[in-house]
C-alpha cells in the first residue's frame, strides 16, 4: 500500500482520484486550504492536510514520507495573467522543491492542459513532440508550471499528463452547457468554425493518471537545459475529436431535446460578450471561466491531439466510446438531481 499525496483534491478530478485510489487500497493525503470545506474527503476516507501552494513549511510537511504526489491544484480563469502564473507557475515550483527536498523523493504526476501545448493545424492531430506554443493566458501559465517543474527533474520522477476537456461526475463547468441545452433549447457555438476538441471522461483520464505515476515515462534530467523534450509527457485525450457544436448533437437527444438550434455566434460577438463577462467579474473581484481567454482558445483551428503515446507505452485504452460516455455522465447528474 503506497502513501500519495493529492493536491486539488476538493475539485471534481481530485474527487474521482481519491475515491478511485481508495478504493485501491492506497492511504491518501488530501492537501487542502480548508479542512472544514474538504470534510466529504475525510468521509471518503482520505486525510486531511493543510496548507497552501505559496507556503513552503505546509507542502514539506505533506510530501513528508510519501511515494507519489499527485498534482491538480491550479486556477482555471482569473482576471490577470499575474495571478495564474502564481498559482499555476510559483506553486508548482513551490511543490517541486519541498519533493526535491525529500531523502527518498516522491514521483510526482503533473497534471497540465492541452491548453499548454497550444492548438494544431486543422486537419493534423497534434503530438506530444511537437514543441509548445500556448495561445492563452491559462496555456501560458500551465506550459510555465511544467517547466517549472522540469527544472528540479534531475532530483525528482516526474511525468506530466495534459488533459483535454474533462468531464463526468461532480463536473459543474459541462454541467452548465447542458442546462443551458435542456433549459434554452439551443446551442451557443463561438465562431463559425468550431474547432475538434479532445475530451476525456474523468474515470479515463485517472485511469491513465495511475498509469503514468507508476509505470510511466519520466522527464529526463537534461530536459531542464534543454528547449524542450516530450519525454515524460502524455496526452491526456481520447481518439475522437468532436467539436463544440457537435457536443450539442451528440446530447441533445439524451436531453430530450430533438430540436435543439446551434447558434453560432460570429468572432466579434463572442469577444465582446466575453469582455462584458470579463468586466463583471472584475468588478466583483471574481473571476469567470467566460472570459476572452476562453475565446482566444476557442476560435483557434484545432485542438486535436493523439492518445497514441499513452496508448503504446502505458496500454490505456479508454473503457467505452465518448457518446457512452456522454450519456452515462448525464444519467449520473440525473440521479443527483442536477439535471432533470
Amino acid at each position: 500500500m503506497s502513501v500519495v499525496l493529492v493536491t486539488g483534491g476538493n475539485g471534481f478530478i481530485g474527487r474521482n482520484l481519491i475515491e478511485t485510489l481508495l478504493f485501491r487500497g492506497h492511504q491518501v493525503r488530501a492537501f487542502v486550504r480548508n479542512p472544514k470545506a474538504s470534510v466529504i474527503l475525510q468521509d471518503l476516507g482520505a486525510e486531511l492536510v493543510k496548507g497552501e501552494l505559496n507556503d513552503p513549511v505546509s507542502m514539506r510537511e505533506a510530501v513528508a514520507g510519501t511515494d507519489v504526489v499527485y498534482h491538480l491544484a491550479g486556477l482555471v480563469a482569473a482576471n490577470t495573467l499575474d495571478e495564474l502564473m502564481h498559482v499555476n507557475r510559483d506553486g508548482t515550483a513551490n511543490l517541486a522543491e519541498a519533493i526535491a527536498a525529500q531523502p527518498n523523493p516522491p514521483t510526482l504526476l503533473l497534471v497540465s492542459s492541452v491548453a499548454a501545448s497550444g492548438p494544431a493545424v486543422r486537419g493534423q492531430i497534434r503530438i506530444e513532440a511537437d514543441p509548445p506554443a500556448p495561445v492563452s493566458n491559462y496555456g501560458k501559465s500551465k506550459l510555465a508550471g511544467e517547466q517549472a517543474a522540469i527544472k528540479f527533474a534531475d532530483r525528482i520522477p516526474l511525468t506530466i499528463v495534459r488533459p483535454g476537456v474533462v468531464f463526468g461526475p461532480h463536473d459543474r463547468a459541462v454541467l452548465q452547457v447542458l442546462k443551458t441545452i435542456q433549459r434554452f433549447r439551443f446551442h451557443p457555438v463561438p465562431g463559425w468554425r468550431n474547432p475538434p476538441l479532445s475530451w476525456i471522461y474523468v474515470a479515463d483520464l485517472v485511469e491513465l493518471m495511475i498509469k503514468a505515476a507508476e509505470h510511466g515515462e519520466r522527464v529526463p534530467a537534461s530536459a531542464a537545459d534543454a528547449e524542450y523534450s516530450p519525454r515524460g509527457v502524455y496526452f491526456g485525450v481520447v481518439p475522437e475529436h468532436p467539436t463544440y457544436a457537435d457536443f450539442g448533437d451528440m446530447t441533445r437527444y439524451t436531453l430530450h431535446r430533438p430540436f435543439m438550434p446551434i447558434i453560432y455566434c460570429p468572432g466579434p460577438i463572442s469577444w465582446f460578450a466575453a469582455s462584458v463577462s470579463e468586466t463583471i467579474a472584475k468588478w466583483k473581484k471574481k473571476a469567470d471561466v467566460f472570459n476572452r481567454d476562453k475565446i482566444r482558445e476557442a476560435l483557434v483551428e484545432s485542438w486535436a491531439c493523439s492518445p497514441d503515446k499513452a496508448r503504446q507505452q502505458l496500454g490505456f485504452e479508454p473503457a467505452a466510446p465518448l457518446q457512452e460516455r456522454l450519456n452515462a455522465t448525464i444519467a449520473w447528474y440525473r440521479e443527483k438531481r442536477w439535471l432533470w
